[in-house]
């Protein structure tokens, strides 16, 4: 589909045309209307080459195309940020049970969670905010820049002049400042050329830049292999090649870690060596040492300046953070150095009152302690003692050590009075006087008891009779009984070969005498006996 374009034959006609649709969207100028009486709208071209055959036009045009005009439903407006509609005095049913506004839920509510909610307090009720909906066109959904205000943009070019103002007034000081120093100073004829020349840098408008440094802007360095992708700067290495690599110094596979892809080595690879005689002891030791430690400092300085409403950004303006941060440790000593005054004229000073001991004057002690020659103490420094969350040498019911001070058969105690009862009130030395004479008293009167006791007589081996039961000494097995006892044993044995024998109307004698006893044992089949099979 090709449109035709509108040719204006001088410069003057472009602009009269621009001026009649401007006068007509204002309203100062009637509107162009086509043959049917309809409004043409200027931005949309009006005529085609040619028609399709089916529509039987007879002038080219655009109604064949799908909404070929524009919606009017379609709104260009935005939300309205932050809008509030009602503000109500008590919570109402179906709101949100934390802030008890009614355009949302307590899940979806974005408030801080309360305490107790507004819907049992009804106090603090948020209002309700303006909920909008918005019909947008096929344009209008994919506008990056919908709904932004351009008035925002003030706070950018506002910040970049206050840069601009402090970099122009930090020149101009530099520049007074040398100029001073050239005065006050006598200076050589050989510098003299030298200084002219800065003295002519000087002088260059402020508000251009240096050559060189606008060279630095396009420059464009080689990136460095890093684990998080890569930063531009240059590589250096500053081993000499004839020392040893530092994943060399200890083969051990439990020493310290080394990221071949990194080249690092965190953790000191030899921790028992001399520290004279060490070149490396890990890349830890940069982190913990020089200009590392000021820059965390930095860091963490600008994150609580940015939580405490402060608009400053390490990466985004390190200039400007830094700058703070050395304003801030300034302010710092000023208000250290003002409080300190301020209590020593409230409450004087009583160290300067009396005149100090020389040992004291001279910084002199007793205490030895023995440094190498790089100035790393090696022996005799005393290690801090850890602060404890615990309350210690707290002394309770007149005690003068605390518990578990003592120790004695398995049990705490006061080292003070001896005791091990914890909530004992302390008796001190005749406490523990009292304890020892009752446990010599009680060891004499353990040791009396045992004496007087008489020894119990040696227990006699008694033997067992077959059956199991003691064998008095005295005991005479009558024969004719051990005759009938061994005749009933046999009758009583056939009696279980054959169970056709057994009576119906059986009586059982339950005194068992010692010749049943002895007939038992003799008629017993004992298995392991080699001539059993020759009995009966």
């Amino acid at each position: 589909m090709a449109t035709a374009s509108v040719a204006f034959k001088s410069r003057e006609d472009h602009r009269k045309q621009l001026e009649l649709e401007e006068a007509r969207k204002a309203g100062l100028a009637p509107a162009e209307v086509d043959e049917d009486g309809k409004e043409i709208n200027p931005h949309i071209p009006q005529y085609m080459s040619s028609a399709p055959w089916y529509l039987n036009a007879e002038r080219p045009s655009l109604k064949h195309q799908r909404k070929w005009k524009s919606d009017p439903n379609y709104t260009k407006s935005w939300y309205d940020r932050g809008a509030k509609i009602h503000q109500a005095d008590k919570y109402r049913k179906g709101a949100c049970e934390n802030c008890g506004a009614m355009t949302h839920d307590s899940k979806s509510c974005m408030e801080r969670p309360r305490k107790v909610g507004a819907k049992w307090t009804s106090m603090h009720i948020a209002p309700d905010e303006k909920i909008e909906t918005f019909e947008l066109d096929y344009d209008g959904k994919r506008d990056r820049w919908n709904g932004y205000d351009p008035a925002t943009y003030a706070r950018v070019i506002e910040r970049y002049e206050a840069r601009d103002e402090a970099r122009r007034k930090f020149l101009k000081e530099q520049q007074l400042k040398k100029l001073e120093e050239k005065n006050n100073k006598q200076i050589e004829d050989a510098e003299v050329s030298d200084e002219d020349e800065d003295e002519d840098d000087l002088k260059v408008d402020e508000a251009k830049v240096d050559e060189s440094k606008q060279m630095d802007f396009a420059k464009v360095e080689k990136r460095v292999r890093t684990t998080g992708g890569g930063s531009t700067g240059t590589v250096r290495n500053l081993r000499i090649r004839e020392d040893t690599a530092k994943y060399l110094l200890n083969l051990d596979v439990n020493s310290a870690y080394y990221d071949p892809k990194t080249r690092s080595m965190r953790e000191d690879p030899l921790p028992d060596a001399d520290p004279n005689d060490k070149f490396y002891v890990g890349d830890n030791q940069n982190r913990i040492s020089g200009q590392a430690l000021d820059f965390k400092q930095l860091n963490v300085h600008a994150w609580e300046a940015f939580d405490k409403g402060q608009d400053i950004h390490m990466q985004a303006a390190p200039s400007q953070a830094e700058l703070l941060y050395k304003n801030y440790k300034v302010i710092k000593e000023k208000l250290k150095s003002h409080t300190k005054d301020a209590i020593l004229e409230k409450y004087g000073n009583a160290a300067t009152e009396g005149n100090l001991p020389r040992e004291l004057l001279l910084g002199q002690s007793e205490r030895q302690v023995e440094y190498d020659r790089a100035g790393r103490i090696v022996k005799g420094l005393e290690m801090a003692l850890p602060k404890s969350k615990y309350e210690e040498d707290v002394f309770i019911n007149n005690h003068t050590s605390v518990w578990g001070s003592w120790w004695k058969d398995h049990q705490w105690g006061y080292k003070c009075c001896k005791q091990t009862i914890r909530n004992s009130y302390c008796t001190g030395a005749a406490g523990i006087e009292a304890a020892e004479a009752a446990a010599d008293l009680m060891k004499s009167n353990i040791a009396r008891k045992a004496s007087s006791e008489d020894t119990p007589a040696p227990a006699e081996e008694k033997k067992l009779a077959t059956w199991g039961s003691e064998i008095p000494d005295d005991i005479v097995l009558d024969q004719k009984k051990l005759t009938e006892s061994l005749k009933k044993e046999d009758e009583r044995r056939k009696e279980e070969k054959d169970e056709r024998k057994r009576k119906y109307n059986v009586r059982w004698n339950d005194e068992v005498t010692a010749e049943d006893m002895e007939a038992y044992r003799m008629k017993k089949v004992h298995h392991d006996d080699p001539m059993k099979d020759f009995l009966n």
